[in-house]
């Protein structure tokens, strides 16, 4: 087993994957857990779905950097999703639900009129393994600034997630921060979608923050086995998908599954001895 884990790692393309999804993995883990407590999980999904339709209609009309072109598609798109769950008078998961389809739908037509549909395949289901050298440092330096700027309005966002009304109350500009957190999230969508693609993307940023709030129940407790959870997860997942030849994403989601249930199962059986 070392011997394989050694020689998968001799690999260029593997040590990309693991750099990118390293990245990846902390900042949806990171993030995941506001967005979980906030109730804004489906604005990831929504998201996912606007970021393959954009990233389809550049392919589509030629672009050579379809990735840079979706990110002020997908961080509109987050702003716009955010005021929608915000607003009391719009059913906001119908309308994230219907944007997104439709994004969805768009992006597939895009690609089956220009006939891109193995390009695009790669955005839709992930393909780790396709990460060039350019996406890789295109990841790390998105990520690295989604990490800082998380860090750094650490205070802020744990304010605005757990009482936004309190936040307010004490002068803190709530709707900045709720921003700040779409923003990321918008951007953390984008990086990911290279290696879980548009449909799985999502369950990277929920599963690590759910599995955490199983066992820990301090905030900053919950952050860190999330990012921790994340992270082996990942790993699991690409140690996997590269020795039973498996897709990548796929794998990674089901090894999250499984961690819920023992979380679930071990949280459950604490709660009885208790």
């Amino acid at each position: 087993m070392i011997n394989d884990i050694i020689e998968m790692f001799s690999n260029d393309f593997m040590i990309r994957a693991l750099i990118g999804g390293v990245l990846v993995s902390l900042c949806a883990s990171l993030l995941g857990v506001s967005l979980v407590l906030k109730r804004y999980s489906m604005i990831g999904d929504g998201l996912s779905h606007v970021g393959f339709g954009s990233l389809a209609i550049a392919s589509a009309l030629g672009s050579a950097a379809p990735l840079q072109i979706a990110i002020p598609v997908v961080i509109i798109a987050a702003f716009f999703l955010l005021r929608l769950s915000g607003n009391s008078k719009v059913k906001g998961d119908a309308a994230i639900a219907l944007i997104s389809t439709s994004a969805l739908a768009i992006g597939i037509i895009a690609a089956s009129v220009s006939g891109l549909n193995t390009d695009i395949n790669s955005y839709l289901f992930g393909s780790i393994i396709a990460m060039d050298k350019t996406d890789v440092i295109f990841c790390s330096v998105l990520s690295v600034f989604i990490l800082i700027i998380f860090v750094f309005f650490y205070n802020k966002i744990f304010a605005v997630t757990f009482d936004e009304n309190f936040a307010k109350a004490t002068g803190t500009k709530a709707g900045v921060y709720n921003m700040i957190i779409a923003l990321l999230t918008a951007l953390t969508i984008v990086v990911g979608m290279k290696m879980m693609g548009s449909m799985l993307i999502s369950s990277l940023i929920i599963f690590p923050a759910v599995i955490s709030m199983r066992i820990c129940s301090r905030f900053k407790t919950v952050i860190i086995t999330s990012a921790a959870v994340s992270v082996v997860c990942f790993l699991i997942g690409l140690i996997a998908s590269y020795s039973y030849s498996a897709p990548t994403g796929a794998s990674i989601v089901v090894v999250n599954m499984i961690v819920l249930l023992i979380a679930s199962l071990i949280g459950r059986f604490v709660k009885k001895r208790k």
